[in-house]
């Protein structure tokens, strides 16, 4: 086994080999895994499941992936952190149970750094139970997974916004058009009480985008959503799922930009599965995915004018997934390990807890039909009035 202050030889260069331990090997779990086979510097050295079928795919990954040799498996996140094996913990386990975990790798004696996938807890609470228990541990980084910001396209916009290249942000708009929700183990993402409703668990990512464009603070949310396709034949121990398949939401911000989500997860049929756009005073620009596009335009130039930019980042070692994202978020986050505290994570603990707050702002928009302030979510004091329907 590589230790943790051991060198080696990493193409050409001599790096500190940084030891991974992934707790919840289910299909997010094994992602990680791969991109971390490809990331110079990462050894994955640890698994952990409670599931013995998740267990037995990831080790079949790592095996196919040839860096099966010295993989030690756990059977439950505390054996793993008091194997002492790893410097990072990667938690992609169910949304329900990140809290605890986070909580229970932030209370133990060892150091492990954090990577926990989004969304970083399912209620405000929780995500703020977390943050004061982080405080507590200062020695320890924890980065939220919200990759999106990562995609190339993305990316590229997100410069032009900084830039203030289109002038001052006016509107924000962003499309998801998707496939449903896909299987995962014991079926726990079909119900809100384990993932926080649909716009938690998928939309905290584009939450986390629009706070980045807008540069603002949320002030209040208006959402509406229901369940009309996705599910509805579905039982599991008699019970109908939940959770909703398309919404819109618009998201109002201290400084006056406006922000708009469609969402729909039954339009299998669409060329690009997000677009997102941005429009300010002066011009308006636009990222397709998986296309992989920019697309920039002036009023002046109107239409005719509009520029289409094809973005793709050489550093990607392993698309995966989400084009590319998360081998970038890790790449980030390795070089903030290493960096022994001089380099905080990308994305920390207070962004997540803003994409959750939105998102759960929205879920309770739609079951009271009306605005809610974001201080009611952060401050745990909705109304839950009966609205008449």
């Amino acid at each position: 086994m590589v230790r943790g202050e051991e060198a080696r030889e990493v193409n050409g260069d001599s790096l500190k080999v940084v030891r991974y331990g992934i707790v919840g090997c289910g299909m997010m779990g094994q992602e990680h895994m791969m991109n971390l086979f490809h990331l110079a510097g990462a050894q994955v050295v640890a698994i952990a499941d409670t599931s013995r079928v998740s267990l037995t795919q990831a080790c079949a990954l790592s095996t196919r992936s040839g860096h099966s040799r010295n993989l030690e498996i756990f059977r439950n996140h505390g054996d793993l952190l008091d194997s002492g094996l790893c410097d990072v913990v990667i938690i992609s386990t169910p949304n329900m149970t990140h809290a605890q975990i986070i909580m229970d790798v932030l209370a133990h004696p060892g150091r492990h750094h954090i990577l926990v996938e989004k969304p970083l807890c399912t209620h405000v609470a929780d995500c703020k139970k977390v943050m004061e228990a982080a405080k507590r541990r200062p020695d320890i980084l924890v980065q939220v997974g919200l990759e999106y910001r990562y995609m190339p396209p993305v990316a590229k916009l997100l410069k032009h916004v900084k830039a203030s290249t289109f002038g001052r942000v006016r509107m924000i708009s962003i499309k998801e058009h998707r496939f449903p929700f896909l299987v995962k183990v014991d079926d726990w993402n079909r119900f809100n009480e384990n993932t926080g409703g649909t716009l938690v668990e998928k939309c905290c990512h584009f939450f986390d985008l629009m706070n980045l464009m807008a540069d603002s603070r949320p002030r209040r949310v208006m959402a509406s959503g229901a369940q009309d396709v996705n599910h509805l034949d579905e039982r599991y121990n008699g019970k109908v799922p939940d959770i909703i398949d398309n919404a819109y939401v618009i998201v109002e911000y201290e400084n006056g930009i406006r922000a708009m989500l469609d969402l729909c997860m039954f339009a299998e049929g669409s060329k690009n599965e997000q677009e997102i756009s941005v429009v300010g005073d002066l011009a308006k620009v636009e990222a397709l995915v998986p296309e992989n596009v920019m697309r920039l335009g002036s009023r002046s130039g109107s239409r005719e004018g509009v520029e289409t930019f094809h973005c793709h980042d050489d550093r990607i070692k392993y698309s995966g997934l989400h084009h590319g994202s998360s081998y970038l978020e890790h790449l980030d986050f390795i070089d903030a390990v290493r960096s022994h505290g001089r380099k905080p994570p990308v994305v920390g603990l207070y962004e997540g807890l803003l994409s959750v707050a939105i998102g759960q702002a929205a879920q309770l928009s739609i079951k009271l039909r009306r605005f809610v302030n974001l201080d009611e979510v952060m401050q745990e004091k909705v109304s839950e009035e009966v609205v008449a329907f």
